[in-house]
């Protein structure tokens, strides 16, 4: 049975939507779960959601990193060998081989920070990548990175370009998935001077690169993973998030202001509409991978609820299933050697 760790201190409304979407997972997905955070917090939590005989324990975390560890002294609470918190010790039980992947809806820099320092990172990879996967219009496109670092080399992008490539073949199940390289034209030559350094690099790789590629391009489905810088893919992602939210309510207000027959017509597209805030829903996939690190680790927005949570827990299930940290390790192996 597949083990899934779960930071149940992650979410901004922790416990209940953690232990309710793990609950949850464990019912649909027929995974174990380890709850690890506050035992005095989640033992009443979890009781509450009547487990039964569902394979789901609570491994006792005093601590949490919160969106005020910063610096220095974040740094200090996630590599410190004995800590106590709970995403340290959540990671320190997939290092151990006590579960398959960690997944947390907490403080996103802390989390990279406690994933590097105490799993290390994959041989021949310099740095990790946040790697989620953005609706378009013909299915879906794996980005990276869209945070986890704002100045990369060129020698990264092509880092990012094979494990993206692996992670679309093995979890989301794209045969020779294409490439794309985030720019500010299609032509080979646009973009800055890590684009068109990255280019040949790319190019050699053995990869199915398409080339070029801007964000609309992107959202129109023209490759299976888009690679850029973090502070790139961050300012799209967030960009992306807000134009969908705008479209939405635009529409419901202008279907609420247009008098009677607007709303009849708004409740005959209700389904359509419904179909596509689903698919604009970030809680529909939970979390993002974070790439290149040494071990399966999946981080989830502040605000998941119970479903995002299921989800994410759902997403580094398949992850594990599908054997993708050993596939990528080769694959990085096989192509910077």
């Amino acid at each position: 049975m597949t083990t899934i760790i779960l930071d149940a201190m992650g979410s901004d409304e922790y416990p209940l939507p953690d232990v309710t979407g793990a609950v949850m997972a464990a019912r649909e997905y027929g995974v174990e779960i380890i709850l690890v955070g506050d035992e005095a917090k989640l033992k009443p939590a979890l009781a509450a959601q009547n487990p039964g005989n569902l394979p789901v324990r609570i491994v006792h975390a005093p601590e949490m990193l919160t969106m005020e560890d910063k610096g220095v002294a974040l740094a200090l609470k996630a590599r410190r060998p004995n800590a106590k918190n709970s995403m340290a010790v959540g990671v320190d039980l997939v290092k151990n081989g006590q579960g398959q992947a960690f997944v947390t809806a907490g403080n996103t820099g802390a989390a990279m920070v406690t994933a590097y320092f105490r799993l290390g990172m994959i041989e021949g990879v310099d740095l990790p990548a946040l790697a989620p996967v953005f609706p378009t219009a013909t299915g879906s496109c794996v980005v990276l990175d869209i945070g986890a670092n704002p100045e990369v080399k060129p020698e990264n992008l092509y880092q990012f370009a094979i494990m993206g490539s692996i992670y679309a073949e093995k979890v989301r199940g794209i045969k020779n998935p294409k490439i794309g390289l985030i720019s500010n034209g299609e032509e080979e030559g646009k973009g800055n001077h890590n684009v068109k350094a990255a280019t040949p690099l790319l190019k050699g790789a053995g990869l199915n690169y398409y080339g070029n590629v801007e964000g609309k391009e992107v959202i129109g489905g023209a490759v299976d993973v888009a690679v850029t810088d973090g502070f790139t893919g961050n300012v799209m992602l967030k960009s992306s998030e807000a134009v969908a939210k705008l479209i939405v309510d635009k529409i419901k207000e202008a279907i609420k202001s247009g008098g009677p027959l607007a709303m009849l017509g708004g409740l005959l597209v209700k389904p359509a509409l419904g179909k596509i805030k689903k698919l604009l829903d970030p809680s529909e996939e939970g979390a993002a991978p974070l790439l290149g690190v040494n071990g399966l680790v999946f981080i989830g927005h502040g605000r998941s609820d119970a479903i995002a949570i299921k989800n994410a827990i759902r997403v580094a299930k398949n992850a594990a299933e599908a054997n993708v940290l050993t596939a990528m390790r080769a694959g990085i192996a096989e192509r910077l050697k």
